[in-house]
């Protein structure tokens, strides 16, 4: 029998598990301060696996292990689980494509003939979504968070171009966003609620990274922006807002089922 293939991504937010069984690939998720019970799990559930391990704190995790464990780079080894994920889904992304991984912050990088080259990033990501939920709600759970956003309404927050040409036509699409979080006056007359609010934050953050994604996109004349990270689990309004301004803009982004496993993936592959 072939022993069980290990593949662990160990990020800022989440610790992430992609393995082999009865040929298929099954996935787990740990908080990433979790690490002991990554490994008490792991000594559970396996006996005697094979473990490859990525990510920035692979070398802490590597080192708990009570079996060695390979480590790769990080961005390699999302390249992989991005190209292998795509390929089993049947999404194309052609010769070169940008990817644009959306964790605790946000890595850009353009692929070519399977090499990435690290292109750019932002700090702006997961963990901007939770520190500005805390600081605006006070909320901290990460899924209570994503759900409250979905009955939230941005443009009790947000200012868009339509407010400004207030019965004009405006020379762009009115519903595009003219300033985030900038309806003061409406605001101090009636303040938005929590869910108003969370919506305007997950839509800040992906209004910005939509925007310097697209524009290195065509810098690197890449047809296909691929958006893969934890920030899109259980997060569909993130996804909405990527989907509806990168087409504005004509870009394709792409979305994998289960990007969030792409490095874990492409560690196991690895293997």
């Amino acid at each position: 029998m072939q022993p069980t293939k290990i593949g662990i991504d160990a990020g800022g937010t989440l610790i992430k598990v992609a393995y082999t069984e009865n040929r298929r690939i099954h996935y787990q998720s740990f908080r990433s301060g979790a690490v002991d019970d990554v490994v008490k799990w792991i000594g559970e559930h396996f006996k005697n696996p094979d473990i490859c391990v990525t990510g920035g704190k692979s070398e802490v995790l590597a080192e708990k292990m009570n079996n060695p464990a390979k480590t790769v780079i990080e961005f390699d080894a999302t390249t992989q689980g991005i190209t292998y994920l795509a390929d089993q889904q049947d999404k194309s992304l052609g010769g070169d494509f940008l990817f644009v991984n959306v964790g605790t912050g946000t890595s850009m990088h353009y692929v070519q003939d399977g090499r990435q080259e690290r292109v750019g990033g932002s700090g702006i990501g997961g963990g901007t979504l939770l520190g500005l939920a805390f600081l605006t709600t006070g909320m901290q759970d990460y899924e209570q968070i994503v759900r409250g956003a979905r009955d939230g309404d941005r443009e009790n927050v947000d200012l868009k171009v339509k407010d400004i040409f207030e019965g004009a036509l405006p020379p762009i699409s009115g519903d595009l966003t003219a300033s985030n979080f900038g309806k003061t006056e409406a605001m101090m007359l009636e303040p938005p609620s929590n869910p108003d609010i969370l919506a305007a934050n997950i839509g800040f953050i992906g209004e910005v990274i939509v925007t310097i994604s697209s524009q290195m996109a065509g810098q690197y004349d890449a047809e296909a922006i691929v958006y893969v990270g934890s920030s899109f689990r259980s997060n569909p309004l993130l996804q909405e807002i990527i989907e509806m301004y990168a087409g504005m803009i004509g870009k394709k982004p792409v979305f994998l089922d289960h990007g969030e496993y792409s490095g874990a993936v492409g560690a196991l592959l690895s293997l």
